[in-house]
């Protein structure tokens, strides 16, 4: 009793910590969730909860509303970051996602049907989980919860034991039980930096389709690697095409980076910001290099 007593106090703790951070994201055509990412006002939800928004309001913890201003939005991952005109507020920090473990307890806390900073606890069920986005696209690199996440639950943070951000709970399926996805911290720290600095993504073309994939006992035992990025798909005359890279090709590295998902690459490609690509293939148990000029989007 006194173990299930101490902890039931760490989450106390754990949820008075974070809460005070996350905001409830309101305009004439719906509302969602999101949290402070930086004191002086900078926001991060989800791209679907602004969209076409006019009469933006954050509403606080305090019961403050201010108006807002998307500075940027980013349809391909689902993120947005907007600004209030605001200081010192409380904040929560994007953790490393990279640790994250199935089984870690996780805490949802968000804005669900309109009842502000509700929490749910809950586990990582799986990771890198892909989800279908509505335009042909995937979602990669999802973290799945069983923490409860509902409508209004979007754009607020899944944290972790401590306050770190481990995820931005964006979806639902909505005749499941049990089953949510939150975009991984990782992906959320490069797209806000890069919205905060240009208000878009712009992404290099390379003219593949592409996923993530785990791989084969032997290719992993070759590779060192446990996750690599398929190429299901090189299109005629794209950059891909011209550098020789073909259907099948597994992708494992650019510019010396490892890479498990799609979000990888393109982020080595956006924020390298460089006129050529240099990327690592294994192709029948045989390790090659080239290099992709890639077009600007």
């Amino acid at each position: 009793m006194h173990l299930l007593k101490q902890l039931s106090q760490e989450l106390q703790a754990l949820a008075a910590r974070a809460a005070p951070a996350v905001v409830g994201v309101e305009h004439r055509r719906g509302q969602g969730s999101g949290f402070v990412l930086a004191p002086d006002g900078y926001i991060l939800t989800n791209c679907h909860v602004v969209e076409g928004a006019r009469g933006l309001r954050i509403r606080f913890a305090n019961g403050d509303e201010l108006k807002a201003e998307v500075i940027g939005t980013d349809e391909r991952t689902d993120l947005a970051v907007v600004r209030v005109q605001a200081r010192g507020l409380s904040n929560l920090a994007l953790a490393d996602d990279r640790d994250i473990q199935v089984g870690q307890i996780v805490m949802a806390i968000g804005n669900p049907l309109r009842f502000e900073r509700s929490v749910s606890l809950g586990v990582v069920s799986a990771i890198d989980r892909s989800l279908p986005n509505g335009d042909g696209a995937l979602f990669e690199g999802l973290i799945q919860t069983d923490a409860a996440i509902n409508p209004g639950n979007s754009g607020g943070p899944l944290i972790d034991a401590d306050a770190g951000v481990v995820g931005i709970n964006t979806a639902i399926i909505p005749y499941a039980q049990g089953i949510g996805f939150a975009i991984p911290a990782q992906t959320a720290g490069w797209v806000s930096s890069v919205l905060i600095k240009k208000g878009e993504i712009q992404r290099p073309y390379l003219g593949i389709s592409a996923r993530g994939v785990d791989l084969e006992p032997a290719d992993s035992l070759i590779s060192g690697q446990a996750r690599a990025v398929r190429i299901f798909h090189v299109g005629s005359y794209s950059p891909a095409d011209k550098a020789g890279l073909r259907d099948g090709d597994l992708l494992l590295a650019a510019n010396g980076k490892t890479i498990t998902n799609v979000d990888d690459l393109q982020r080595v490609m956006v924020l390298g910001d460089l006129k050529e690509v240099q990327l690592e293939v294994l192709r029948a148990e045989q390790r090659h290099q080239f290099n992709v000029r890639p077009l600007t989007m």
